[in-house]
Order: structure tokens, then sequence, then C-alpha cells
């Protein structure tokens, strides 16, 4: 019913934020707090969320099938926390069709042998999109996650998300998907990845193919381009085109206001 692009930078949340930051993502801010607008409208009962930074699996996609996922923002100067409900029968279905499509997947869990009692970290890939699209709503959406391989060609996940968008189709719930997605990490040489000028470069090409709803040209951005970029962004929306072929994306706002960029899009479903 609705898919977005969101990033999970912590300046993303005023309450989370120093009083001398909270104004270093305004825009962010405001296209996030959009997304949440549209995400309600859209009503969706459950969200598919894909995170660049939970469980990391060699060659696989890994899909969390426990009962709960939980998880607290770190460094944050308020509390931040989300205790969610996932949809463990739909991460299975997930699964299978993934499988069936030919890709490599794995079901994780955590803690708890039984799965449906079982309560999975949560990510603030996960966390930081779902303060702004159904995690604090009555009821909360229930979150499904899912993690990328990045050693899997983008074929493979272009047809994983076409087969979890068909099952999602096939659904009673209404489903949406989000790629949590920050883009270039090397904008500042005073940032943690150093500069380099790839970043910059990178995220103009991303920002005018989110802008023009070419998300198909994804695959022709060089991968020596995405890591020289120190993006965590790629694969996310590789997935998302693969979930979304067809639809209508709104580009709400981009920005790089310390050593990374954040990007907020909307995609709706053709009529």
């Amino acid at each position: 019913m609705f898919a977005a692009i969101a990033p999970h930078g912590g300046i993303a949340i005023a309450e989370a934020c120093a009083p001398d930051e909270r104004d270093v993502a305004l825009k962010t801010r405001a296209g996030m707090e959009e997304l949440g607008r549209r995400f309600d409208a859209a009503r969706p009962d459950i969200a598919i969320v894909a995170t660049p930074h939970n469980v990391h699996i060699a060659n696989a996609l890994g899909v969390i099938v426990a009962g709960r996922v939980a998880g607290r923002l770190e460094g944050a100067v308020a509390p931040i926390e989300l205790d969610l409900a996932s949809s463990p029968e739909l991460a299975w279905e997930l699964l299978d069709a993934i499988a069936a499509a030919g890709v490599s997947v794995a079901a994780v869990s955590f803690g708890s042998n039984d799965a449906m009692t079982a309560v999975a970290p949560m990510d603030w890939g996960v966390l930081i999109p779902l303060w702004f699209m159904g995690g604090r709503s009555q009821p909360p959406v229930r979150a499904v996650v899912v993690t990328p391989a990045r050693e899997l060609a983008a074929t493979d996940d272009i047809a994983a998300w076409a087969a979890i968008a068909s099952v999602a189709a096939r659904s009673d719930a209404r489903v949406a998907f989000i790629a949590s997605a920050d883009h270039g990490h090397a904008h500042l040489a005073s940032g943690p990845y150093g500069f380099d000028p790839a970043a910059a470069e990178y995220d103009a090409i991303v920002t005018e193919l989110v802008r023009s709803n070419r998300l198909e040209d994804l695959v022709d951005i060089g991968r020596d381009k995405v890591e020289s970029a120190k993006a965590d962004s790629w694969w996310q929306m590789v997935m998302l085109h693969g979930a979304t072929r067809g639809w209508r994306g709104t580009l709400l706002s981009y920005e790089a206001p310390t050593y990374f960029g954040m990007l907020t899009a909307a995609y709706e479903p053709p009529d």
C-alpha cells in the first residue's frame, strides 16, 4: 500500500538530539514527518523494513522470524525506544517466496528457542524510520525486518523483492515497504570515513534517479562508486525497485548536513 526511502541518522529525531543539534537536519525531519503522514493515510498493518545495520549473513538475505523486535537508540538525550510485534507468518511466507525465486535466504531469530516468544534486537536502521512511520501509532504497526547481502547481484535483489511484493499483494494485511538508507558517508574530512568526492557524486546520482522515477538505473552505478562513497543505501533501494516497479515516487528531501547524506521519498502504487 505504501513504500518509502527513509534515512536512519539519529539527528532526524528532535527528541534524540542535544539542544545545539536540533536544527541540524530540519529538511530531513520535515521529510520524515511527511512520510509519517502519508504512511498513516495508507493505513498499513505491517511494515517490511530493509536495514543494513542488523545481522549480516554472507551471500544470503536474512528475514527475522522472531515474534517481536525491540530496541533503543543509543546516545539519545531522551529515551527513544520501540518494542513491536512482528508477523512471523508473513516472514516465513517471504522466506519461501525468496527461496522459490532462486535467491539464497536465511531465517533469523534471537534468544528464546521458540521463535514466537523470541525478541530480536531492533537496530537503528529499523527504529528511526518506524519512529515516524507506525511505531508509535495505536495500535503500532507490526514490523518484519529483512537484511540485504552485499555479495548478491542486483538481479537477485530485484527477483527476491518482486517475489516479496507478490506475497504482500496476496496478503489480507495492508503492507508497506521501507528502504532504510543513508547515502554517501564521506562528505567531510572530519567524519569517521574521511572525505571522498565520490560521496557527493553518488548522492547527486541517487537524488536525480529518485526525482525522475528511474530506480531501475541504480544497477548502472558501479560498485566502485558505491564503495568509494561509503554508501549504505544502494542495496535497499535496489530492493525497493524490485518491490515497486510501476509505482509513483515523490522526492521529499535531500541534504548532507554532516558527513553523510539523507534522502526521503514516498512511493504509492498506481491507481
